[in-house]
């Protein structure tokens, strides 16, 4: 692959040999280590850090100052929130070596990880799961789940467009902003109208709505 299919800021560092999709950029101070395979289309801030080996997706998101250490793994379309804390080790001692029993951690298509978040070894993080800033994760999250709170809770459900969603007697809920249906059924969600591994298309593929005017028009509504 030649160095014009993706930027690397004259100030990043990436090692080779490793696996560099199409289209991505790799900013200021960021330091890709070897074996390392990233997708297409993806967005590194500044002071990244990938270890060796790690495997990220297409079109991944990942802010200032998050490093993701060996034994994570990203799929597509997964935003890492700024200084947001992946581990691999659940009992670490800088005095014993456990190179060899990194803990896996999998953050699956569509997840969301807030600023500041904090997510444990050993975990699924689910597809479209949503995981509020500060949060601590301790266990596996559900797709489409929305978690606050240390330890992080479930406090609901959300779309692939990041809104809350609101499921009625049958269990149907609408986005406001996409307007894509979703099934709540046997504490499992679904996208009615998007296959979930479907790539959204391009009519919806950028915001249309701020956040807090939906909230407000929730609110009224619900008043």
């Amino acid at each position: 692959m030649s160095d014009s299919d993706y930027f690397v800021h004259e100030s990043a560092r990436v090692d080779t040999p490793c696996e560099i999709g199409s289209g991505t950029k790799i900013w200021h101070f960021s330091h890709v280590m070897a074996g390392v395979r990233i997708g297409h289309n993806c967005n590194l801030g500044q002071n990244v850090y990938i270890d060796a080996d790690v495997e990220i997706g297409n079109r991944c998101k990942i802010q200032n100052n998050v490093s993701i250490y060996d034994g994570v793994t990203l799929e597509d379309d997964v935003f890492l929130g700024p200084s947001c804390v992946l581990t691999n080790i659940t009992n670490p001692r800088s005095q014993v070596v456990r190179k060899k029993l990194y803990e896996n951690t999998l953050i699956q298509k569509g997840a969301t990880i807030g600023a500041n978040a904090t997510i444990l070894c050993n975990l699924t993080i689910g597809r479209y799961a949503f995981i509020a800033a500060g949060a601590v994760v301790r266990d596996n999250v559900p797709d489409y789940a929305l978690m606050l709170g240390v330890p992080a809770r479930q406090r609901g459900w959300m779309s692939r467009h990041g809104h809350p969603l609101e499921f009625d007697d049958k269990g149907i809920a609408t986005c406001p902003e996409s307007k894509l249906r979703y099934e709540l059924k046997n504490n499992q969600v679904r996208s009615l109208d998007l296959p979930d591994d479907t790539p959204l298309p391009a009519s919806m593929s950028s915001g249309t709505s701020d956040y807090s005017e939906l909230k407000a028009s929730r609110s009224r509504c619900n008043s």
